[in-house]
């Protein structure tokens, strides 16, 4: 069995952990991988997600190697073959606990910010990872789930090794797997797509789900050009905009960059629409993430969709061609947009409509992606509504340096928060 990427593969294993629903369970999914695996099944079960956070302990000199792994409350799993046959000393592994339980510890900030872990006292707990091979580190995050107070672990993943099931069964209640392959050598040899998880993708999916209650954002279907468009709808209580998020080439609503900063979005109190400008099969033709005049009538399509859903006013966020397209959209008639943000964008691709745009415009480039800032300089230029170029210093196209991402999300918090707001609105 073979999947696509991680998003393809928990929606699979949802499937296998549907009889699960009636019994109200949490969700956990294991940094980083793990995680959007479980965002999946805590959207198709209804439940709340969080993470459990567990390291694994390498071996010095063979990282990969893993001796053991610790969790969360104190839990501690160890291989004493491994250990003996490495031929590690006593303090070669407590030198190597430490330094896991200091990352341990910013991890768990790291991911769940300022909000609580959330509790397991007497429920059934699924424990979710995105592939298993030796299984230490799923064996620690059962205990650690155990030890705080679950009345049932179940562990899923959507491939694991055959040894490491056979272990796993005797340290969760139940283990859900949908391929365990007699040739098992590698988690991401199961995958078409197994690109890193980041930790600012980990950090919006938990954002994410822990609006509404612990919820999920909700899956909609947008009617643009006449198709039917994938998308993800977030309204936080007492929303007072809603920004929609048009995707750069090569992106979708799964960007975890997008992500990031809708979860910055949303906790600021503004809704989000995360879609899909191109179905799957138009994805495949190249060409198509460049038709700006097609993805620009979607985006005005899909705009006319959420106008007709919620009575809030609109921004729009794009990247890449995505800011082309929303720029193009917001200079067409009949299509009311608050305000923009572009995001290391290609605002000259909109052409001559540029000076046709009356919304708020905030561009925003990396002060190292230079071909790109010298293009949204000259667009800049060609705008007539209120405009500014916000240079993000160090910062490379995808923002992927420390912090870069961060003050994306900041700057276009500010902006929308200003533009869409009542103060804006009253002017």
């Amino acid at each position: 069995m073979l999947f696509t990427d991680r998003v393809d593969a928990g929606r699979r294993l949802a499937l296998a952990l549907r009889h699960l629903k009636a019994e109200g369970p949490v969700v956990l999914g294991l940094p980083r991988g793990g995680v959007p695996v479980a965002f999946e099944v805590a959207r198709a079960l209804g439940a709340p997600l969080d993470v459990v956070v567990v390291r694994k302990l390498g071996v010095p000199y063979h990282r990969e190697l893993g001796f053991g792994a610790i969790g969360e409350g104190g839990a501690r799993v160890i291989s004493d073959d491994i250990v003996r046959r490495s031929g590690l000393r006593e303090e070669a592994l407590v030198a190597v606990e430490r330094a896991e339980e200091a990352e341990l510890e910013r991890r768990a900030r790291r991911f769940r910010g300022d909000r609580p872990r959330l509790a397991l006292g007497g429920r059934t707990t699924v424990v979710v990872d995105d592939g298993i091979a030796t299984g230490a580190t799923a064996a620690a995050a059962c205990e650690v789930v155990r030890a705080q107070g679950a009345a049932r672990v179940v562990l899923a993943a959507p491939v694991a090794a055959p040894d490491a099931v056979a272990r796993l069964s005797t340290e969760a209640d139940d283990v859900v797997c949908l391929s365990v392959p007699q040739m098992f050598r590698a988690v991401g040899e199961w995958y078409e797509n197994f690109t890193q998880t980041s930790d600012e993708e980990v950090v919006a999916l938990l954002a994410q789900a822990a609006r509404a209650g612990g919820k999920a954002a909700e899956e909609v279907e947008v009617g643009a050009g006449g198709v039917r468009l994938a998308g993800d709808l977030a309204l936080p209580e007492g929303a007072g905009a809603v920004v929609m998020f048009a995707h750069g080439s090569g992106s979708s609503r799964h960007s975890p960059r997008n992500r990031s900063v809708a979860a910055a979005l949303n906790r600021a109190g503004l809704g989000t629409l995360l879609f899909d400008l191109l179905t799957p099969a138009e994805e495949a033709d190249r060409a198509n993430v460049f038709d700006i005049e097609t993805l620009a009538g979607r985006l005005g399509d899909a705009t006319r969709w959420l106008h007709r859903r919620v009575s809030l006013p609109i921004g729009y966020f794009g990247a890449s061609t995505g800011a082309a397209a929303a720029l193009r959209a917001a200079a067409s008639a009949g299509t009311e947009v608050g305000a923009v943000v572009s995001r290391g964008g290609r605002p000259d691709l909109a052409g001559p409509r540029l000076g046709d745009v009356r919304a708020p415009t905030l561009l925003i480039v990396g002060s190292r992606d230079t071909l790109v800032l010298d293009l949204n300089q000259r667009a800049q230029a060609e705008l007539r509504c209120e405009n500014r170029l916000e240079i993000v210093p160090g910062a490379t196209h995808l923002f992927e340096e420390p912090g870069a991402l961060d003050k994306v999300a900041d700057l276009a918090r500010d902006w929308f928060t200003r533009k869409l707001g009542p103060s804006a609105r009253a002017e």
